[in-house]
């Protein structure tokens, strides 16, 4: 028998997570998310309190019901409060304004960054047949992807909402200037070919988008898929894999999503490679809006199979996760249709009251995975907020420490000029007073003025030597990290985890930029732009956090 439901209870207090805490979000955000939300609570309590037993047909049915959206909800979701639009809008403004000075510094932020997609999204990633083409069918409450245990699906496909059914390919997606997933083409043609739009009518996503990815599986040369955890980006091996840069693309998608799933399954819990390479690749840095989720446990007959399953997974994400406590893994499973639910309640002996309880357990989990994903649209608010805030500490930090090497490259270029002047300058000034003088003979004066070429020369070619020399020193990786160290001394003596993480992101981003550029043709920072940088960070960014924010006692709403 399986007393999984004590197990599973007790799982949940081992795995705390950050995300656990219950986020509280403005009401005038988007009208009408209280009745989704009392609607999937009353969903969860009612699954809860009822005996799921897989022999009981009634049960079934109930959990195969679509999730409960009444017209008036559907309706008020749809609508963004002017509040809402209001930071959006000035989110969008404040994006803009610093583009300028991240193409005249060849920042780190990407060409377009400001602009996002039309609608709010949810990204599903994970091994193949973990069930995420299901997962998007018991959202949507209609079918709409195609499930199977094998492969079924090698693109990246975005559904979306819309007044009548309609498909397109990719080149039609991202040519779309509406849509949002211009950026996309910068991977290649190959991507750009393994993309599509489903446009679907009657769907329980009427204000956010779902995108489903490619199930992950490892390729025949990665030995075990270990291979994939290297970092070995070459274009061989790309285009041995996918074609195109997939862990570049989960990335794209990622950054940009309100919502990430990440699904394992009872088959593969996290010993596909690909997948464990992209969770540390591509997800890294994105807990906030990651959930892990082990799908299908209701397949598990026996307690100890749950156990070794999980344990495993845990084990493997401990190698790319790089710290003591693992993130929660939300173990859930799907509503079975009626003829699999009278298959399994003729095999299996599992009707027990403990068995019951454990299947509600699943079911309750599944419903926090689903009210998660249906707050993608508040979530929206929050994550524009803290791009533009990653954006602009990024950028400043460029604008930093280009700044900081610039000067001093420029420092030396001007003493070695000085250098030049006054040899020559001295030289000259010898050869034209011996000339003029008339004592020294013709021969001494013109010997002084090769002389004098031959110096300038010799200084310019030593100043030059010299010049590189430094150029690579301050393009090294120690040079760069000294240039940190001298611009941010205060953050560093304070120990900020988080400066030095924006650091380590920009630091090989700006060294192949500076190396390209060379540090003579390096455009000085405008103080103004610094100044309106620090300017959204200390006061912008601060007064959009309020807006956003829940009332309580400790807010102040301007």
């Amino acid at each position: 028998m399986w007393r999984g439901a004590a197990f599973l209870h007790s799982r949940r207090c081992i795995y705390n997570h950050p995300r656990h805490v219950q986020y509280v979000y403005p009401r005038s955000i988007i009208a009408g998310t209280q009745n989704c939300k009392s609607n999937h609570r009353t969903s969860t309590v009612q699954r809860a309190s009822s005996t799921w037993n897989w022999s009981s047909d009634d049960s079934a049915k109930n959990a195969s019901k679509p999730l409960p959206v009444s017209d008036e909800t559907k309706q008020a979701k749809s609508q963004l409060s002017s509040e809402a639009k209001e930071i959006l809008n000035r989110c969008a403004d404040l994006h803009a304004s610093i583009m300028p000075t991240n193409e005249k510094l060849r920042g780190p932020l990407a060409k377009n960054s400001d602009q996002g997609t039309s609608l709010p999204f949810v990204f599903l990633v994970g091994n193949h047949s973990s069930g995420k083409s299901s997962f998007i069918n018991y959202i949507l409450g209609r079918k709409v992807q195609t499930a199977g245990v094998a492969p079924t699906d090698d693109t990246f496909t975005v559904i979306a909402p819309g007044p009548k059914d309609m498909d397109q390919d990719g080149p039609a997606l991202i040519g779309d200037p509406d849509m949002g997933f211009a950026n996309l083409r910068q991977f290649g043609p190959t991507l750009i070919h393994h993309t599509q739009l489903k446009v679907r009518t009657d769907v329980q996503n009427s204000d956010f988008m779902l995108v489903d990815s490619p199930g992950m599986i490892d390729s025949p040369g990665s030995h075990g898929g270990m291979m994939t955890l290297t970092n070995d980006t070459s274009d061989n091996n790309k285009s041995m894999d996918r074609g195109y840069d997939f862990q570049g693309v989960v990335r794209w998608f990622a950054d940009r999503a309100d919502v990430v799933l990440l699904f394992f399954d009872p088959d593969k819990p996290g010993t596909t490679g690909e997948t464990l390479s992209v969770l540390l690749h591509s997800l890294g840095g994105m807990d906030h809006k990651l959930l892990i989720v082990l799908n299908k446990a209701d397949q598990f007959r026996k307690i100890h199979d749950f156990a070794r399953a999980y344990g495993s997974l845990c084990w493997n994400l401990s190698k790319v996760i790089p710290r003591k406590d693992l993130p929660r893994i939300f173990t859930m499973c799907l509503p079975v249709d009626d003829a699999k639910q009278q298959h399994n309640s003729k095999s299996s002996d599992i009707t027990s009251t403990s068995s019951n309880a454990g299947l509600a357990d699943l079911y309750q989990t599944r419903d926090e995975v689903v009210a998660e994903v249906m707050k993608a649209p508040k979530r929206r608010i929050d994550n524009v907020i803290t791009s533009l805030g990653d954006s602009v500490h990024l950028l400043l930090m460029h604008a930093t420490i280009l700044e900081h090497t610039r000067k001093k490259y420029m420092s030396a270029v001007w003493n070695n000029r000085l250098q030049l002047c006054a040899v020559s300058t001295a030289g000259l000034t010898l050869t034209g007073m011996s000339i003029y003088s008339g004592m020294v003979p013709v021969q001494i004066s013109g010997c002084a003025a090769a002389l004098t070429v031959l110096s300038s020369g010799g200084v310019h070619w030593w100043n030059a030597t010299k010049l590189g020399e430094l150029e690579a020193d301050l393009l090294s990786s120690e040079g760069l990290n000294k240039a940190f160290q001298l611009t941010h001394t205060r953050e560093i003596s304070e120990a900020d985890e988080f400066v030095a993480s924006v650091w380590q992101r920009i630091k090989e981003p700006i060294r192949m930029s500076l190396e390209s550029l060379g540090l003579e043709n390096v455009t000085a920072v405008d103080a103004s732009d610094v100044k309106n940088m620090r300017r959204i960070l200390e006061e912008e960014i601060p007064r959009l956090r309020r807006l956003a924010s829940a009332d309580h006692f400790g807010n102040v709403k301007e």
